[in-house]
């Protein structure tokens, strides 16, 4: 009977040493958070303790079908684009979550199996959502410069939105030039989710009203900064006081110029290619791929890196 007893447990995890069924264990959705946060972490500390550049991928930002095939735009090519992204070296993922027909939303059933889906295909550093999702009708690149492509417009709607998430990001991007940001922002931190409050590199010079909203919100904990072609670094990483960390990147045509000269900028090195930023490599042939984008702004980054040691 004994031995009995014991085939059966060992051929069926989810039946009592009788044979009786038991049900599979209850998901423990606390510990697999605290899990995720640990991997985050440790990938993070990796990272840092090395003294690299943290690339991050723009995987589609607010493009279109229209910008070309090499944007994803279902879930099923959001999360491969990751995953290739990934494995070719970028730190951090981040993502505008799409319906299948390719529409921007911020609905629970949409960025719960999206972010689920992400993991689980290979994204292990920071996955980045953009919660700004204005429904604008601007074409803008970027995390939703010019708007989105009709997602959430109402700013009490993007709030309610993110408190009915099931499935958390690890980071959520929110536009300070926009209306309710403030209310956004403190809706994520309530969740535990990091913030990354977007600003322009126009409203940083002329201290425009998203820099002024981002100073009276003291939980952003990164400050990521949009630069246009020609726009001065030094003032975009300055002045936000010593323990915040700044992002910077910029779009199209200035995309490359300030990966480039942001990733020299100090201890805290965190940059953004992809195509939600950027169709084109450096010498202007069209991108393939995010994955293209990353493995070619690694190796400039490495070349850079190089130079920086000797003192070029």
């Amino acid at each position: 009977m004994r031995e009995r007893a014991a085939r059966n447990a060992d051929r069926n995890p989810d039946r009592n040493a009788e044979g009786t069924e038991t049900g599979a264990p209850e998901r423990n959705v606390w510990a697999e958070r605290n899990d995720r946060a640990e991997q985050v972490a440790r990938a993070v500390r990796k990272g840092r303790a090395a003294g690299a550049v943290v690339l991050q991928v723009a995987l589609n930002g607010a493009r279109t079908g229209a910008d070309g095939a090499a944007v994803p735009m279902s879930p099923q090519a959001l999360v491969e684009s990751a995953r290739r992204s990934v494995a070719a070296g970028a730190g951090e993922v981040l993502v505008h979550p799409r319906t299948p027909c390719g529409r921007e939303s911020l609905s629970p059933r949409v960025v719960g199996p999206l972010l689920e889906a992400l993991r689980a295909g290979g994204a292990a550093g920071p996955l980045v959502v953009c919660a700004s999702v204005d429904g604008g009708s601007g074409g803008g690149a970027g995390s939703g410069a010019g708007g989105g492509s009709g997602g959430e417009a109402d700013p009490a709607g993007r709030v309610a939105r993110v408190r009915a998430w099931e499935v958390l990001p690890d980071r959520a991007e929110v536009r300070f030039a926009e209306p309710g940001a403030a209310e956004l922002a403190r809706a994520l931190a309530e969740r535990g989710v990091a913030v990354d409050a977007v600003v322009s590199g126009h409203d940083v010079e002329a201290g425009g009203a998203g820099t002024r909203e981002l100073r009276g919100f003291a939980g952003a904990a990164r400050v990521v900064v949009e630069l246009g072609a020609g726009q001065v670094l030094a003032s975009a990483v300055s002045g936000w006081g010593g323990a915040t960390e700044v992002l910077v990147h910029g779009c199209d045509a200035a995309a490359w110029d300030v990966l480039l000269r942001g990733a020299g900028t100090g201890p805290r090195r965190l940059v953004r290619i992809g195509l939600g930023d950027v169709l084109r490599l450096p010498e202007g042939r069209p991108a393939r791929s995010n994955e293209e984008l990353v493995a070619v702004a690694r190796a400039l980054l490495g070349q850079e890196a190089t130079n920086w040691t000797r003192g070029a």
